[in-house]
């Protein structure tokens, strides 16, 4: 017994060596840098899902699975939008910026996409959407693109871009937790890493 306790104990960690924990948010300057590369380079398909992305702050697996039709109406991109979330099962909605209306519109019409297909369709089968693993590569590629540690960053940091940007400017944590559609507001507080320090400041700002 004693010889299985120290081979368990021998074993390394899953997160030995890796940074664990939330992943930072972009600044407007890196988003920016990201999406003129993407549009010099003429990667229609990345700039409809870096702009979305950013736009719809929804996790990877609620993004990938988006179809024409979640974002359009005929061949009208939609202004705002909704969709049931995988994880919470709970309705979130969303807004669609002018910006990214128009990249997506090229990309619908590039790629011939219809009313019923995937947003997003993989490029090994067109029957399925690319996956969660697949989005997780190409954000990773844009961030190494503007030259940023790729540790620090993941899905998780487009998700929390514009929140974060939304927060700081206002400080209303009720419409974070409606853009994010989290049921708990303790949920919104962690995702954003909302310390003592933040909440005093925001105190300190609200005269009664």
């Amino acid at each position: 017994m004693k010889n299985v306790y120290r081979s368990l104990s021998s074993i390394d960690p899953w997160n030995k060596g890796k940074l664990v924990g939330q992943k930072l948010p972009l600044k407007l300057r890196e988003v920016w840098a990201i999406r003129i590369r993407l549009q010099i380079a003429d990667r229609f398909r990345d700039l409809a899902l870096f702009n979305l992305a950013i736009d719809r702050k929804l996790r990877a697996c609620d993004l990938v699975s988006l179809k024409v039709h979640d974002v359009s109406l005929g061949s009208q991109i939609l202004k705002r939008a909704k969709i049931v979330q995988q994880k919470t099962h709970q309705p979130v909605q969303f807004e669609i910026t002018h910006q990214t209306g128009n990249s997506l519109s090229d990309w619908i019409k590039i790629r011939g996409l219809t009313h019923d297909s995937w947003l997003f369709p993989s490029r090994a089968n067109a029957q399925c959407h690319i996956s969660t693993r697949q989005y997780s590569r190409i954000v990773h590629q844009w961030i190494e693109s503007i030259g940023l540690d790729t540790t620090l960053y993941g899905t998780h940091s487009l998700r929390r871009t514009k929140v974060v940007m939304i927060y700081r400017e206002t400080g209303n944590l009720r419409a974070i937790q409606l853009l994010l559609g989290h049921t708990k507001l303790e949920s919104t507080v962690r995702y954003l890493g909302i310390d003592v320090d933040d909440a005093l400041d925001l105190a300190e700002k609200t005269e009664v």
